[in-house]
C-alpha cells in the first residue's frame, strides 16, 4: 500500500512543474495498477501498520482515483486560461493523497484524521475556483456543517479507546449500548452523506463550487459518509437494532421530500445536487438495516452514484461553458444545436433513474429489497421515491433539450474529443460494472 502512497507524493513536484495532463494520465494508469494488484474477496490484504484494504476499501479508492482523474479532464479552462492551474494541481494530489489514506487507513483514529484533512482541499477548491461570491457562504457551510460533528466523534474515539484498548477495525466488538456515543460516532457520517435536516451545506456547495468541486463532492466525499457508516456498523449492532429504524424513517420521508423540491429546481446543477441526496438517503437506509442486500446494495449504489452524478455535473458544465448559465430557462432547446450532447445527456439521465443496464438499477433493487425486509411499511416511499426519481429524471432532459432554443445564443462549439472522452470515461463503467456486479457482494 505504501508504494502508491509514495507515487501519489511523488506526483506533487509534476504540478509545480505544470505538467497537467501527465498527473491526469497518470492517475488512470494508476487505477489499473491497482485493479490488478488486488484478489478480489472480503479479506484484508497488503497489511502494513495502519494501512490495509479489503474490498469496499479497494473499490472506493478505484473510485477516487478515476474521479479524480476525470475532474483534471474536465477542468481544461483553468489549464487554458492559466488560472492558478499549478496550485489547482497540487490540491488535487493532496486531497487524492488524502482520501487514499482515508479509505486503506485500518485504525480508526487515523481514518477520523484523513476524513478531516480532505475537507481542507475540497474548501480551497471551491473558494479559489468557484464561480459565484456566495462561495464564501459555502465554503463556511460545508466546514462548519462537519466541524460541529467531528468533535464529539473524536471525544467518543477516545472514550472507546479507553473502554477497548483498540482502534483497529478488525478488532472491533459489537458490545456498546449507549444511543448518546451512537449519535456521537456517527453524526459525522450522517452530515456527511447527507441525511435529510442535515444536508443544507451540499445543494449550495454544489453550486458555487467549480466542476472538479462538484465532481468530486458528488463522486467521492459523500462516499466518506457511507464508509464511515458502514464500518461503525460493526460496533453498534446491538443498539442499532432500537434506534436504527428512526433514522430510516427519516431518511425514506427525506428522500421523498427532496424528491419533490427537485421538480421545483430552475438551476441544473442544484437539481442534481438535490437528487445525490435522495440516492444517498437510499444506500443510508440500506446501511442501517443492517443485512447483507442492504450494505451490498449501498457499496453498488454508492459507487454507481459516484459515476452518475459526477458525469451529470460534467455535463450540466458542458452546458455553463458555452452558455454561461445553468439556468433551465435559457438552456432550453439544445437537441437543436448540439445534438450529440443531447444523446449523452440521455444516457446519463437514465442512468441516473436506474434504467437498466445501469449499475444504479442493480444497487436500487437491492435496497429496495434490504429496506423491504426491514419494514414492510417503507414501501409507500419507496414506490414515491422511485417514481418521482423518474419524474425529477425526465424534467432535467425534457426541459434542457426540448423546446424553443433561446435567441440570445450566438455561436458555440459543438464538443470536442475531450468533452466526449471525459462523458464516455463516466459512462462506460457505470453500465459495464453490472456485469460483474457480484464482486460487490462479496464484503462481509
Amino acid at each position: 500500500m505504501m508504494k502508491f502512497v509514495f507515487v501519489l507524493l511523488a506526483l506533487t513536484p509534476l504540478g509545480f512543474m505544470n505538467y497537467y495532463w501527465l498527473i491526469s494520465f497518470t492517475w488512470m494508469m494508476l487505477t489499473f495498477l491497482f485493479m490488478l494488484n488486488f484478489s478480489f474477496n472480503y479479506m484484508y490484504m497488503y497489511m502494513s501498520y495502519f494501512l490495509g484494504v479489503d474490498l469496499i476499501s479497494y473499490l472506493l479508492i478505484l473510485l477516487s482515483f478515476w474521479v479524480c482523474a476525470l475532474m483534471i479532464l474536465a477542468s481544461q479552462k483553468i489549464y487554458y486560461n492559466g488560472f492558478w492551474s499549478r496550485l489547482f494541481v497540487l490540491v488535487m494530489v493532496m486531497l487524492m493523497l488524502s482520501l487514499f489514506l482515508a479509505f486503506s487507513s485500518v485504525n480508526l483514529f487515523m481514518f477520523y484524521i484523513f476524513f478531516e484533512v480532505s475537507l481542507i482541499p475540497t474548501l480551497m477548491l471551491i473558494i479559489g475556483w468557484g464561480y459565484q461570491p456566495e462561495r464564501l457562504q459555502a465554503g463556511i457551510y460545508l466546514l462548519f456543517y462537519t466541524l460541529l460533528a467531528s468533535l464529539p466523534m473524536m471525544i467518543s474515539i477516545f472514550y472507546y479507546y479507553k473502554l477497548y484498548g483498540t482502534l483497529d477495525f478488525y478488532f472491533f466488538s459489537n458490545e456498546l449500548t449507549e444511543i448518546l456515543l451512537y449519535i456521537c460516532m456517527n453524526m459525522v457520517f450522517f452530515i456527511k452523506i447527507p441525511l435529510f435536516f442535515v444536508h443544507l451545506w451540499l445543494p449550495k456547495a454544489h453550486v458555487e463550487a467549480p466542476v472538479s468541486g462538484s465532481m468530486i463532492l458528488a463522486g467521492v466525499m459523500l462516499k466518506l459518509g457511507g464508509y464511515g457508516l458502514m464500518r461503525m456498523m460493526v460496533i453498534f449492532m446491538g443498539v442499532g437494532l432500537s434506534i436504527n429504524y428512526w433514522f430510516i424513517g427519516l431518511s425514506m420521508v427525506g428522500g421523498l421530500i427532496v424528491s419533490l423540491i427537485c421538480l421545483r429546481q430552475s438551476d441544473m446543477k442544484a437539481l442534481i445536487a438535490y437528487s445525490s441526496v435522495a440516492h444517498m438517503g437510499l444506500a443510508v437506509s440500506g446501511i442501517l438495516t443492517l443485512n447483507l442486500w442492504g450494505m451490498s446494495g449501498a457499496l453498488m449504489m454508492m459507487i454507481a452514484h459516484g459515476l452518475c452524478s459526477s458525469g451529470l455535473f460534467c455535463l450540466a458544465n458542458l452546458n455553463y461553458e458555452r452558455l454561461s448559465s445553468r439556468s433551465l430557462y435559457l438552456n432550453k432547446g439544445l437537441i437543436n444545436l448540439i445534438p450529440s450532447l443531447s444523446l449523452w445527456w440521455f444516457l446519463l439521465v437514465s442512468s441516473n433513474m436506474a434504467a437498466p443496464p445501469s449499475l444504479n438499477l442493480m444497487g436500487e433493487i437491492m435496497l429496495i429489497n434490504s429496506v423491504l425486509c426491514f419494514e414492510t411499511f417503507n414501501m409507500i416511499a419507496l414506490m414515491l421515491i422511485s417514481f418521482f426519481s423518474a419524474a425529477y429524471s425526465l424534467y432535467l432532459y425534457a426541459f434542457s433539450q426540448h423546446g424553443k432554443f433561446y435567441s440570445g445564443l450566438y455561436s458555440f462549439s459543438m464538443g470536442n474529443f475531450r468533452e466526449y472522452l471525459l462523458l464516455l470515461l463516466h459512462w462506460l463503467p457505470l453500465n459495464m460494472l453490472i456485469l460483474k456486479g457480484e464482486l460487490m457482494c462479496l464484503w462481509l
